[in-house]
């Protein structure tokens, strides 16, 4: 993971959120490390075979955090994951309203996205599930995956594929799920910062605090987006 912040403080959560005691290093399939990065913050460039991990002030877009991931037939080939400075400057995500467990939350969530997991839970108002990937309005006791994140993960990576990361190309990407094979078309590398650019939403959770869209470049090749929105756009998503 690509480390990409104008704060240093953001490293700190990079590191817990990858700990190997109660991060996503105590998965048995993952075995992550935190290395500097080779883009900007602001840009966040995807690059093949990584996560490059980012934080700056991406503005008044109604979003915290915001994870990509880019699918080549059945695997991921690179992924981003970007912490929206703009809001955990300002209440509640600010010092004085607990923005460490709100910074623990969205680095954590995002990071876990980006290697295929999905929302714990769409119920804004019940009791948080101890995970990361749980979306809620009091963040404490949901800063790190949980048991049940673990075993989806070694859900997701039980198979013996051997890693491509040359965006789908690679010979070690074969069978009947593997559509990715062929030579991605050249939109597929472009950078979707924008919601214009997330293509169709295929998901939005009960709370309208989590949602999922998706941008098919055809042959396999697709960009999902996750995004965490802020609690006010979350308000407005629940009442649609």
């Amino acid at each position: 993971l690509g480390a990409n912040f104008n704060k240093p403080l953001w490293n700190s959560y990079l590191t817990d959120a990858i700990a190997l005691v109660d991060g996503w290093n105590k998965s048995t399939v993952l075995d992550l490390t935190a290395v500097t990065g080779e883009t900007s913050p602001r840009r966040c460039k995807a690059a093949n075979g990584k996560i490059e991990v980012c934080a700056d002030k991406y503005g008044n877009n109604g979003w915290l955090g915001l994870a990509q991931i880019w699918i080549s037939g059945d695997h991921i080939t690179k992924a981003t994951a970007k912490m929206n400075d703009y809001y955990f400057t300002t209440a509640p995500y600010n010092v004085k309203y607990d923005t460490p467990a709100w910074r623990a939350l969205v680095m954590c969530q995002e990071i876990g996205h980006d290697f295929g997991l999905g929302h714990r839970d769409v119920d804004f108002n019940n009791t948080n599930v101890g995970s990361c990937m749980d979306y809620t309005g009091s963040p404490e006791s949901n800063k790190h995956p949980n048991a049940h994140d673990y075993e989806e993960l070694e859900s997701i990576y039980k198979h013996l594929d051997a890693p491509a990361d040359d965006g789908g190309s690679s010979k070690a990407c074969k069978g009947r799920k593997c559509k990715g094979s062929k030579t991605p078309p050249p939109a597929f590398d472009m950078e979707l910062p924008n919601s214009g650019q997330w293509g169709r939403a295929i998901a939005v959770s009960r709370d309208g605090g989590q949602s999922v869209f998706v941008q098919d470049f055809g042959n396999g090749y697709k960009v999902y987006t996750h995004v965490t929105w802020t609690l006010e756009v979350a308000a407005t998503l629940a009442r649609r």
